[in-house]
């Protein structure tokens, strides 16, 4: 009986999805869930992320992040600028995530990387492109249309910047969320958030050039072993060549950006 009513579940959720259109122009599957679960489900898994990783007391690199995140939430469309919460975990690993419900993680590793401000923008950009380009709805959409029910929260969680990620895992029937770390995204989401967030770190008065620098900077931090997150990121060559094109047609955006005053002084 409990089979039964689960697939009758997942097939009314599949019933209620919608196609839709990504920032890019891509058609998306959506809407399995609510935004409004979406965000809750974000919320918890942040929340257990924070039980379980120690956070950093450094002031001022919560400050630094702060302004990086804000300066770039300013950008987002009516609806997505509020109450973003930020936490700075203390891990070697350079990573970062951003989930539904305004949530962005991010290692103290990955100022090993990140050289400085538009380096960190254009890692938090890519992040925060994943939520806007509602890749979690998708991959959850996508999941529960093929009926792997067990796994839909663990999908929720995103893609890191940088190295892979551990899994993620869910107890149906009343169970917390619990959460050790961030899934990776599909090499096509992956591209999107490229695309997305390069335009909106422009936008928000930082230099579009510099994501092309902090890939660089991946790449040789990376060189002692191959990452883990190459399986499911785009080949780096290529998403180098990738960010510096895009990065010419983006100068006027960015330069619109700062003669209209948006000129970050994060760090």
């Amino acid at each position: 009986m409990k089979r039964i009513l689960l697939g009758l579940t997942i097939a009314a959720a599949v019933a209620a999805c919608a196609t839709t259109t990504s920032p890019t122009g891509r058609t998306q599957r959506v809407g399995a869930v609510s935004q409004a679960q979406l965000d809750q489900m974000g919320e918890q898994a942040f929340a257990e992320t924070k039980k379980k990783e120690r956070i950093s007391t450094d002031a001022r690199q919560n400050a630094y992040v702060r302004c990086v995140v804000s300066s770039i939430t300013r950008e987002l469309p009516p609806g997505w600028q509020a109450n973003w919460e930020v936490a700075v975990f203390v891990d070697s690993s350079p990573n970062a995530f951003a989930l539904p419900g305004g949530k962005v993680g991010v290692n103290t590793g990955i100022f090993t990387v990140a050289k400085n401000q538009d380096q960190l923008a254009a890692v938090i950009s890519h992040e925060i492109g994943h939520v806007v380009s509602r890749h979690h709805d998708e991959r959850i959409t996508r999941q529960m249309g093929s009926q792997a029910a067990l796994n839909i929260l663990g999908s929720l969680l995103g893609a890191r910047y940088g190295e892979g990620a551990a899994s993620a895992t869910s107890q149906l029937g009343g169970a917390a969320l619990q959460t050790a770390f961030l899934l990776p995204g599909s090499r096509t989401q992956e591209s999107e958030a490229d695309v997305v967030g390069q335009r909106l770190m422009a936008q928000a008065g930082y230099d579009p050039r510099q994501a092309v620098n902090l890939w660089e900077n991946m790449i040789s931090a990376s060189s002692s072993r191959p990452p883990q997150w190459l399986s499911t990121h785009p080949d780096p060559q290529a998403r180098i060549h990738e960010l510096n094109a895009r990065a010419g047609a983006l100068i006027p955006v960015y330069e619109q950006a700062r003669a209209a005053g948006r000129t970050p002084k994060c760090g």
